[in-house]
């Protein structure tokens, strides 16, 4: 069972130990023996004594045994007033606190340093190390103690003073140690062995104030500021702890204006820290927001791309000249006799592979020359290309098959020339061009055109441009190049080098033995497939006017057939010729490709063309 070591009491438990140690031996009420005072604590009571009872002369008590036969037994020495007390306290409980001196002791003893007369006891070594001790006291015969006035320097006494104001655990330290005595002091907390049972008392005494701050740490800031307002403060031996950042303060009311300081900053600083994280989260919807309306925005951008260049899975010429047939017969525009008709025919076709030739105006070249003949008054010279066919997009392929339909015309062509006799002897339709271009890639040609397409054309309304003819023509044994006109040249955006690059490849054969060219000529070389953004056409001439300038002749695959058919009347040839007429104000795109065929290929130039092919690098002009 626990016992204390103080009053040798016995307790269950070692909490009902801590509280008799808190209430019997800590805060017991306690008398002053010099005046009136009391109901006070044992700790109250030593500052009260050392400050309040102090002798101006400074005289200090002394005892002497009242008794003969007392002098001869064990003498008792107490260091202070307060050891009287002490005294008292523990002498009801069998509790001895003063040390007995030796019956050899000598004859005098010394008090601060000065020698005293012989009174049978000695003053204890820690009495005579202490200016600043009380008076010391003796015992008489009958236990009663009897204070006796000696006298000291008063040079001694004024060494030191007490100081009242440097607080409650400095009055702790001025008392005077206790009596040793043979015996060892345990205590209750934990386990230490103490010879004193007042340095045990302390000891304990830090133990109990650890614990509670332990607990008012414990308790929170909002307990911490609860107990402030109510002025429960810490007396340390600077001044007053504050209860949350341990800062010592000289008295209470700086002690409440330091911690008010301190509600004050974490009452701003969480409003500061609610408003930040109220700022990051709107920011982080923000831009949630915005990358979803940036990923919409892209999704339907790529998705009008896909349309754009018929990559959106919509079907190609077949299923787009289907549709187109029967909204003309939901509109009356057709009968349901040729819309069955027309689809047979078109099955017919895509099974054969041969274009119908339902688009296709043949005689134009002669025409054009004969017109040219009859009408040069404005035009120095006139250069037209090789007996060329032209090709107008049909129902299937409107809106996407420029490309293609080109390719044809730069097809009708090369068969009519010996040197091309090699190439197919019908015009393919667009889903076989398709296919013929899916097989040059199978080859090997323009791997990162074939990328891009993802290897596949045919049931899609995929663009085509100047590097896949580049390449379908290179699979079938055609020598060609790309010339890249990659700026403009000429002011207001214009490209006077394509004009004249395009005047040098069709009148160099034409000039070619002669030594004045005619006005009007009419070359073997076929037509230059001309490509820019978004559309291609096919260059069937050059026209130099009177004044130098110079324009391009066209055909293009928007014309309808019933248009192009006018060039092959003498009434209505001019007017058609005025829309084939390009100068250099109406090519204003920042690039032009052009793809221009030079012969053929023998078949290591068309490996070797295939296999340069995987990186293409086209003559840029300038």
């Amino acid at each position: 069972m626990p016992v204390c070591d103080i009053c040798c009491e016995e307790f269950m438990s070692e909490a009902d130990l801590k509280t008799h140690l808190l209430l019997s031996h800590l805060e017991d009420e306690m008398a002053c023996p010099f005046c009136s005072l009391s109901g006070i604590s044992y700790d109250e009571l030593s500052f009260h004594i050392n400050t309040a009872h102090i002798e101006n002369d400074c005289q200090v008590m002394r005892t002497t045994a009242s008794d003969s036969s007392q002098r001869t037994s064990k003498d008792r020495i107490l260091q202070s007033p307060i050891d009287e007390i002490n005294f008292a306290r523990t002498k009801g409980t069998g509790m001895r606190t003063v040390s007995q001196a030796s019956t050899h002791s000598p004859k005098h003893c010394q008090v601060n340093g000065m020698p005293t007369p012989n009174t049978g006891a000695t003053l204890s070594k820690g009495m005579s190390s202490r200016p600043n001790s009380s008076p010391p006291a003796a015992a008489t015969a009958s236990g009663a103690f009897k204070l006796v006035r000696t006298t000291q320097p008063l040079s001694n006494c004024r060494e030191k003073s007490w100081e009242g104001e440097q607080g409650h655990r400095k009055s702790k330290e001025m008392r005077l140690s206790s009596p040793n005595k043979e015996g060892h002091f345990l205590c209750p907390m934990c386990s230490l062995v103490f010879s004193d049972c007042f340095i045990l008392q302390e000891h304990v005494e830090s133990h109990l104030k650890d614990q509670d701050m332990a607990k008012g740490a414990i308790s929170g800031v909002g307990t911490s500021t609860e107990e402030c307002s109510r002025g429960n403060y810490s007396l340390d031996s600077t001044g007053y702890l504050c209860p949350l950042c341990s800062l010592s303060c000289s008295d209470s009311g700086s002690l409440q204006e330091h911690v008010d300081l301190h509600m004050e900053y974490d009452s701003t600083s969480t409003a500061g820290n609610a408003d930040l994280n109220l700022a990051r989260r709107l920011q982080e919807e923000e831009e949630l927001k915005w990358k979803e309306a940036e990923t919409k925005r892209e999704s339907e951008e790529f998705k009008k791309l896909q349309r754009q260049f018929g990559l959106d899975c919509s079907g190609g010429y077949r299923k787009q000249m289907e549709r187109n047939m029967e909204r003309a017969v939901s509109r009356g525009q057709m009968v349901p006799a040729e819309f069955h008709r027309k689809k047979v025919e078109m099955l017919e076709s895509l099974a054969s592979g041969v274009d119908d030739g339902r688009s296709k105006t043949s005689g134009l070249m002669a025409a054009l020359y004969k017109h040219y003949q009859r009408e040069v008054s404005d035009c120095a010279h006139v250069w037209l290309c090789a007996e060329t066919d032209h090709y107008s997009s049909s129902e299937g392929d409107k809106g996407w098959g420029c490309g293609y339909r080109n390719f044809q015309m730069l097809l009708s062509s090369l068969h009519r020339m010996e040197q091309y006799k090699s190439l197919p002897g019908a015009i393919p339709s667009i889903p076989r061009v398709q296919a013929v271009i899916e097989e040059a890639w199978s080859q090997g040609a323009d791997p990162q055109g074939a990328s891009h397409f993802n290897h596949r054309l045919q049931g899609t309304r995929a663009w085509i441009g100047a590097t896949e003819i580049y390449a379908v023509l290179t699979s079938l044994n055609v020598k060609a190049r790309i010339v890249d006109f990659h700026k403009p040249t000429g002011p207001g955006d214009t490209h006077p080098r394509l004009f004249e690059w395009m005047k040098l490849y069709f009148s160099h054969s034409a000039s070619r033995g002669a030594r004045l060219p005619p006005r009007i000529m009419q070359t073997s070389l076929p037509p230059l497939y001309l490509q820019h953004q978004g559309h291609s056409r096919s260059i069937v001439g050059v026209e130099q006017k009177a004044n130098g300038t110079l324009c391009l002749l066209i055909f293009d695959p928007s014309f309808a057939p019933e248009e192009m058919r006018r060039a092959l009347s003498q009434d209505t040839a001019a007017a058609l010729v005025r829309r084939m007429r390009k100068f250099p104000s109406a090519l204003k795109h920042r690039q032009y490709q052009v793809v221009a065929v030079e012969g053929e290929l023998t078949p290591e130039e068309k490996q070797s063309r295939i296999l340069n092919s995987r990186k293409l690098c086209a003559e840029k002009i300038p």
